[in-house]
């Protein structure tokens, strides 16, 4: 099922705004100080292209630590990101989303439109896995969490 869904979103408009995330990235890339939001782009186009089964989730999230994007300077990445690429690529999802809602077929393409200009927003320090892993990460999280708050009492 994700197969046919990837098939259907990358022809019927995901291959454009897959196109727009690499359009940011080789022009970060272009401007050397931009060429970590262009890797970002790249990892962010191939999740673009291609949505269905997958998910983005922060880096340390995954790996259960810090890393130069997950921390302060990928906050002020992300600052930045959005200044100058991050706002205009989530109006085109959510322009995006609101001409498949029309359709109601589009209705389920229209939701991942809103989940990349979510995205969009703030790319750095996040990575894309499959939504096994990610529940995985998340679950390998809390149980972390679980067993600090059962040594603390």
């Amino acid at each position: 099922m994700r197969t046919i869904g990837n098939l259907i979103w990358f022809i019927f408009g995901g291959v454009i705004m897959g196109l727009a995330w690499c359009f940011f990235g080789l022009i970060a890339f272009l401007s050397i100080v931009g060429i970590p939001w262009g890797r970002a782009c790249f990892v962010m186009a191939g999740f673009s292209f291609f949505p269905f089964g997958k998910e983005a989730i922060a880096r340390n999230e995954l790996t259960q630590s810090e890393d130069i994007g997950t921390g302060g300077l990928g906050m002020l990445g992300n600052i930045i990101w959005f200044i100058f690429a991050g706002f205009w690529l989530a109006l085109g999802h959510v322009f995006s989303a609101i001409a498949c809602f029309i359709t109601i077929i589009g209705i389920p393409f229209s939701l991942q439109h809103l989940k990349l200009a979510g995205i969009s927003l703030s790319p750095i320090g996040k990575t894309v896995v499959t939504k096994e892993v990610a529940a995985a990460a998340r679950n390998a999280n809390a149980e972390v969490e679980v067993a600090n708050l059962r040594s603390n009492k």
